[in-house]
């Protein structure tokens, strides 16, 4: 194979569109996809590529530094993409010390296990690559201050007649890290690490920040595929606060496919913002998704309004995220292709045309089946 790639996370919702476009389009590459199929975790997302010649799984913990160790010699690994992580901010807010010893204790094993291994090659870092995917809920929260609607000059990919910019300043590569939630501290204190051993040891590392995904393969905790599901079973859509929190939204594919460009194009140490030009207020979104939903499943417009409740909002909950991608727009040559409309669409006729798909996932079905299967090796 002409390349080892390592793919950790890669059972997982932005992890399987990757792992799948990689395998897909480099049949010279040999993909190891990396996963410890905990409850985010499932091959049912990666069945169409698991039979090819290169691809091959492993089950293992990043933060186990002997696993990483093994995997790196016994792959001859010279990339890594590692999107391996805890990302529900919720989750974060009960249980940090999970997140804590995934998100930095895992990618510091993984760079360490890269850095020995790499450094004692005969080519030494040459040709090699670590490239660790973030959130851009490291950067904190950006104010809301442009209510009349104004676009800004840069967003003229908008995904909607009128888009709407709310406010004048956006995340850039040289925003200052402000973290909010034990997730983004948890994210924050990871992408330090990794540029950290750049610095230290000269490890050709590349980081990405980017903005709320969406798309198949979600888990079905997150806003959008959990909504659609509740609406399809009638349940309540609970909405934070007033609805107010804005968001930029990614189609994960968009995501991958820029994912594909820095790994092999992007300048080693640098960092790259890849966002959607897409804000929604949480509560325009949701009443987006009922009425998309509502008409894919033929029900009358409106029919599921009343699903929506609005509920305490959540501690530290950011106003505002929005990303500036004009760096990777301008350096590598990526935009979005979708609408966000399109997107949207595209998304609802997916989860609604994988209905059992989503009743494992929501049953737990799917992660009793991974213990008693990987228990009896």
């Amino acid at each position: 194979m002409k390349r080892n790639i390592l793919i950790t996370g890669g059972a997982g919702f932005i992890g399987s569109h990757v792992v799948r476009l990689f395998v897909n389009k480099y049949p010279d590459y040999r993909i190891i996809c990396l996963d410890l199929l905990t409850y985010a975790g499932n091959l049912e997302n990666l069945a169409d590529v698991e039979h090819r010649e290169n691809y091959a799984f492993v089950k293992a913990d990043i933060a186990d530094l002997d696993a990483m160790r093994d995997v790196m010699k016994k792959y001859d690994i010279d990339g890594v993409i590692n999107l391996a992580a805890e990302s529900h901010v919720d989750r974060s807010i009960t249980d940090p010390f999970s997140f804590a010893r995934t998100n930095v204790m895992g990618t510091l094993a993984l760079l360490q296990a890269a850095k020995e291994y790499w450094m004692q090659s005969p080519g030494g870092f040459d040709g090699k690559m670590f490239y660790h995917i973030s959130t851009d809920e490291v950067y904190g929260s950006l104010p809301v201050d442009c209510p009349d609607g104004t676009v800004p000059p840069f967003s003229a990919h908008s995904s909607r007649e009128g888009q709407v910019a709310y406010g004048s300043s956006y995340f850039t590569e040289q925003s200052a890290y402000s973290p909010h939630s034990p997730y983004s501290a948890s994210k924050a204190s990871s992408d330090h690490f990794v540029r950290a051993f750049h610095d230290t040891y000269g490890m050709p590392t590349v980081i990405s920040n980017c903005s709320n995904n969406y798309g198949p393969y979600q888990f079905p905790e997150k806003l959008i595929p959990l909504f659609i599901n509740n609406i399809r079973k009638g349940l309540p859509l609970p909405v934070y606060g007033k609805g107010l929190n804005i968001r930029d939204w990614l189609y994960v594919e968009d995501h991958a496919r820029a994912i594909d460009l820095i790994f092999h194009n992007g300048s080693p140490s640098d960092t790259y913002n890849i966002g959607g030009f897409n804000e929604w207020k949480n509560i325009d979104l949701v009443r987006l998704l009922v009425k998309v939903t509502d008409r894919v499943l033929g029900n009358p417009e409106g029919y599921s309004e009343h699903l929506i409740t609005f509920v305490t909002d959540r501690p530290g909950h950011d106003a505002r995220y929005a990303i500036d991608s004009r760096k990777l727009q301008a350096g590598l040559g990526w935009e979005p292709s979708l609408q966000f409309e399109e997107g949207l669409e595209r998304t609802v006729r997916w989860y609604l045309s994988h209905q059992e798909w989503l009743d494992r996932i929501t049953s737990g079905e799917y992660v009793k089946y991974y213990e008693t299967m990987y228990s009896n090796r």
